[in-house]
């Protein structure tokens, strides 16, 4: 749970109220595709779309160990995954910021990648083998994003932005 919810009256509809987190871990659980921000090792920023599953507390994805993706956080774990709509008129757009850290635990990979299945469908099956996901693609890595900060963004009537920080 969060240690400070906000909402930012900047950027808020006077008549708003800040978001609940819970519902938020909602967005979160049934969004489909994510956007993921890492840092070149020059400093520019890299943005993909990806596929994830929040599991204890967390949103966790996987890449290739040799993608652009892994190897940025070889050296800045520091990342922004974000979810939403493309709509101004209506929606939540989420943005959470925070380390990914690396899931080798073989229990916790077989865990994440059961979720993967029952999200995803069976097209997203992996096998768990030294510390990773072993899939059709190859060996994929497994990281985990606990928020540090996240935003969302209420759109509509009402629009606001609440800051929660854990």
């Amino acid at each position: 749970m969060p240690a400070e919810t906000m909402l930012d009256p900047r950027y808020s509809d006077p008549e708003a109220a800040a978001g609940d987190w819970s519902e938020a871990v909602a967005r979160l659980s049934a969004a489909e595709v994510y956007w993921l921000t890492t840092v070149r090792p020059d400093g520019r920023p890299h943005v993909t779309p990806l596929i994830a599953v929040w599991s204890e507390g967390a949103l966790h994805f996987c890449t290739g160990p040799d993608e652009r993706k892994a190897l940025n956080l070889s050296a800045n774990p520091r990342v922004a995954l974000t979810t939403g709509t493309n709509s101004l008129s209506e929606g939540f757009d989420l943005v959470v910021e925070g380390e990914a850290v690396q899931v080798t635990d073989e229990g916790r990979l077989r865990a994440l990648a059961e979720a993967y299945v029952k999200k995803y469908g069976e097209v997203w099956r992996f096998e768990v083998r030294d510390g990773s996901f072993v899939g059709d693609g190859g060996t994929a890595l497994v990281f985990s994003v606990a928020p540090r900060t996240a935003f969302g963004f209420a759109k509509g009537d009402r629009f606001g932005q609440t800051r929660w920080r854990f």
